[in-house]
Formats: C-alpha cells, sequence, structure tokens
C-alpha cells in the first residue's frame, strides 16, 4: 500500500515477464538458492527478453541484462522476505545470493556544457519549438526537480510568496521544492488557462479532460536540443544529478541537499557523497596558495 501505482507496474511487469516464465511453477518450499542464482544469470543473460503487445497501440519491451537482474531479484528478496513473515517458509532463498552492483550512470554537466545547452535552448526558442518544452528543460536545470514534478505542476502548488512548490504527490509522496527567482520567473511567464490547472496543459485539451491532461511532448524536443548543443549521452533526469552537484561544489551539505531534491531517506542523497570533497578541495588549494605565496615574499626578503 506504500508504494506508488508506476512502482506497483514496474513490480508486476517483473513478476509476469522474468520470474514467472522462469521458475513460476514450482512451489516456494522447493525453491533453492541455487535456483535463485540460475534465474539471475538467465536475466542477465537476456533470455526472458521481449516484445510485447500491451494493447491497440501498446508495446512493452522486455530486456535483460545484470541490472535488471539486479533489481528483479532484489524484489524477489522481498517476496520470500514476506513469505517467512507469514510463517510460509524458514527462511529465504533469496537471503545470502550476492547480486550484481546496479551501476548508476549519473551524468554531471559542466558549466560550458550548461552553456551550449541555454544557447541551445535559445535557439530552439528562435525557431519556435514548443515554448512549454522549452520551459519544462529550462526548470529541470534551475530546480533540480524530477520530470513528472513539473510537467504535471499546478497552479495551486506554486507559492510565488514563499518561492516553494508545495506538491500534493510526488514519488516520494507530499513534499516541498524550494525554488529561486529565476525558476519563479519562469513559472510566472506561463500563460494561464481556464481549461487546465495545469502549469503546462496539453496542447490538445478536451473538455472532459482538462484536469488530468498535462504535456507530455518534451522527449522529442529534448533530444533534439541535446543533439545539437552536443550532449548526446545526457538524459533529462541528468540535469537533477547537474544541480546537486553544482550546490555541493558550492559548499552546500548533504543534509540540504536532500531537502533541496526532496529525498524522502538521506541514503539516497549519499550518492552525491563523492561530490563533497570539491569544496574541501578549493580550501586546500586556496591554503596552500596564500601559505605558498608568504614563504615566497619571505625567501624574497632574506
Amino acid at each position: 500500500p506504500t508504494k506508488k501505482a508506476s512502482t506497483l507496474a514496474t513490480d508486476r511487469g517483473r513478476i509476469e515477464r522474468h520470474i514467472k516464465p522462469m521458475i513460476g511453477t514450482k512451489r516456494i518450499s522447493t525453491v533453492t538458492r541455487g535456483d535463485i542464482q540460475w534465474l539471475m544469470r538467465q536475466i542477465a543473460e537476456g533470455k526472458t527478453k521481449a516484445d510485447l503487445k500491451t494493447g491497440p497501440r501498446g508495446r512493452a519491451i522486455v530486456r535483460g541484462g545484470k541490472g535488471t537482474a539486479s533489481r528483479t531479484i532484489g524484489m524477489l528478496g522481498g517476496i520470500f522476505s514476506y513469505a517467512v513473515r507469514q510463517g510460509m517458509l524458514a527462511d529465504s532463498p533469496v537471503r545470502m545470493v550476492k547480486r550484481w552492483k546496479d551501476k548508476r550512470m549519473d551524468r554531471y554537466l559542466s558549466e560550458q556544457e550548461l552553456e551550449r545547452l541555454g544557447h541551445e535552448l535559445n535557439e530552439a526558442e528562435a525557431r519556435n519549438e514548443n515554448p512549454k518544452a522549452i520551459a519544462i528543460i529550462r526548470l529541470l536545470a534551475l530546480t533540480g526537480a524530477r520530470k513528472s514534478e513539473i510537467t504535471t505542476l499546478t497552479w495551486n502548488e506554486i507559492d510565488f510568496d514563499h518561492g516553494i512548490l508545495r506538491l500534493r504527490d510526488s514519488k516520494t509522496g507530499q513534499k516541498t521544492i524550494p525554488v529561486g527567482k529565476s525558476a519563479l520567473t519562469i513559472l510566472a511567464a506561463q500563460p494561464r488557462t481556464n481549461d487546465s490547472n495545469y502549469v503546462f496543459p496539453a496542447d490538445k485539451l478536451g473538455r472532459q479532460d482538462a484536469e488530468r491532461s498535462y504535456f507530455q511532448g518534451i522527449d522529442a524536443i529534448w533530444h533534439r536540443v541535446r543533439s545539437k548543443a552536443g550532449l548526446a549521452d545526457v538524459r533529462l533526469h541528468d540535469l537533477r544529478h547537474t544541480a546537486a552537484s553544482i550546490a555541493v561544489a558550492n559548499g552546500a551539505s548533504l543534509p540540504m541537499i536532500g531537502r533541496i531534491l526532496g529525498h524522502a531517506d538521506a541514503k539516497t542523497t549519499q550518492r552525491y557523497a563523492h561530490l563533497s570533497d570539491a569544496p574541501v578541495r578549493k580550501v586546500v588549494e586556496d591554503l596552500s596558495d596564500r601559505v605558498a605565496l608568504a614563504m615566497g615574499r619571505g625567501r624574497t626578503a632574506n
């Protein structure tokens, strides 16, 4: 009950497309640690990959790989732990199974790359690309918010007086995001309409869909902009990582970063811990430069 609908959908997909086809017919009491290790290898080697039709226009492309295998086995561990708590098993066969590390492909934009991105956004604006998409991309870079937190933002969630977004719902539930003046200026510039409460409503909107249809055409424009900026390997989510890295470089503490990004768990913010050496390095460099300069003057005087 604590999981969001999108997380539940992902879990169901892993159960239906990876777990059940491989070990779904086994009784839980017969599943061994060897079975779990075998399952993990099968998923990693792509034995469960598929291209499935999910509706008149829907497709589900199921891929394997070590990351998928690790996440699937991690979720399966939760299922077996539940079975243990319910008295169905004495021990979980997933326990002690060593998973591959889930490699996080974090990408941080340099100041020069941000400059190129800003230039291409201006060029896109001049080409009359969709202004909503351009505004959303700029807001993602300025706030460090998640894509869904900006695209589904409503007018009554913006507190212009205090510079805060009061989100009714997000990946981690209700939360507030502090935002700067540049972001508030972009938000204030968005045209308001009586047809929708979304700050970025869908371009084509039927009256019956007014309260649930928000703009969803950002990806195509993002791909064009990043390609022209020479940033083909950069994802929209990397703008969030970049905002965090800049804050850390400016001396912000990890708890403060967690507050800015709206992390519900302090462990999530720890992924930026290695970046906290940057301000320390700057202090050390400044210190050594000043000491060397003072000692150099002393040698000259002697």
